[in-house]
């Protein structure tokens, strides 16, 4: 393949690193593969001193790498699905989503102690109204704050002792290779993972047949479907970053998918949860039934209410 393969990547360690994998991988597969990086800033690496709730919009982090895939500046995008809305632009597809990393969030303490563990009154920092709610509702007595930056960023503020203590993604944390400042890991049912956490996507244009035929050998069927699942799911709630939503699906035996889903409040003390399963073909069905299920459970009655309050501020 004569062809110069351009990689579009957010500028962050994380997301280059991401990217670096992406590339490396394709290399090894189609030796002689010409490929190079180029950098993108997005409207979410540029506003930092302002909540992502409050920033509005969806797509933050993806919005400038798929305009420069539509106008032809690059040929594929690295994405962090959870970053991905559930909708993409017309004549842009997901060309591949890898195997997934641990889905779990983590918890980095400044002192070592795990959440059970933390003072009354610990300052916790999270720029995610999800983490937020969910801890709320486990630790009502700790302070929760938002914290935006990029991952090193969010690490040294607790170094510094700024922070008592940070909630990341685990899979940030492990493809950076820093497993040793992990404190403790969060399991799904404390704190639910975002839609897509720890699954990269790799975005390109529909009808780049070559590219995509290029990606095809990094494709993971069962992460695909476990994403299909949570996507859908989040589709039908209508939900973006102004809302507290959570899922996870795991695909079993190749033969069913489980997913769980969470709406909660702002403040935590109410949150709807529910896990349902259903035919390894049926995760898109799966993931509309379980958030209408939550939505007649009393879950629109949160989204609409933080809708409203959106709009009037």
């Amino acid at each position: 393949m004569d062809r110069l393969l351009r990689i579009g990547t957010r500028g962050s360690l994380l997301a280059l690193t991401q990217s670096e994998w992406v590339k490396a991988e394709l290399e090894r597969r189609w030796p002689g593969c010409r490929i190079e990086l180029r950098i993108i800033k997005t409207t979410g690496d540029k506003i930092l001193d302002v909540p992502l709730a409050k920033v509005g919009g969806k797509g933050l982090f993806v919005k400038e790498l798929e305009d420069a895939l539509l106008d032809g500046s690059v040929d594929l995008a690295v994405h962090s699905m959870k970053d991905v809305p559930a909708v993409l632009p017309d004549g842009l597809t997901i060309g591949a989503i890898p195997e997934r990393e641990d889905a779990r969030d983590v918890l980095i303490s400044r002192d070592g102690r795990e959440l059970s563990e933390l003072p009354e009154g610990a300052l916790v920092g999270t720029s995610s109204l999800r983490r937020a709610a969910q801890l709320r509702s486990l630790r009502p007595d700790l302070i929760i704050e938002n914290l935006r930056g990029n991952l090193d960023t969010r690490l040294r503020k607790v170094r510094e002792g700024l922070y008592d203590a940070v909630i990341l993604a685990a899979a940030g944390i492990h493809r950076m290779g820093w497993q040793e400042q992990i404190t403790s890991y969060l399991e799904a049912a404390q704190c639910l993972p975002a839609i897509g956490q720890g699954a990269l996507g790799i975005e390109v244009r529909g009808d780049d047949q070559a590219v995509r035929k290029l990606l095809a050998p990094l494709h993971h069927p069962d992460t695909a479907v476990a994403v299909r699942a949570e996507r859908s799911f989040l589709e039908e709630l209508e939900g973006g970053c102004q809302v507290p939503i959570a899922g996870l699906a795991r695909v079993i035996d190749g033969l069913q998918v489980e997913l769980t889903g969470l709406v909660a409040s702002l403040d935590g003390r109410t949150v709807y949860r529910r896990a349902r399963s259903a035919p390894f073909e049926g995760a898109q069905a799966l993931g509309r039934g379980l958030a209408r299920e939550l939505l007649d459970a009393g879950a629109r009655g949160i989204l609409d209410e933080i809708y409203r309050s959106a709009q009037s501020h």
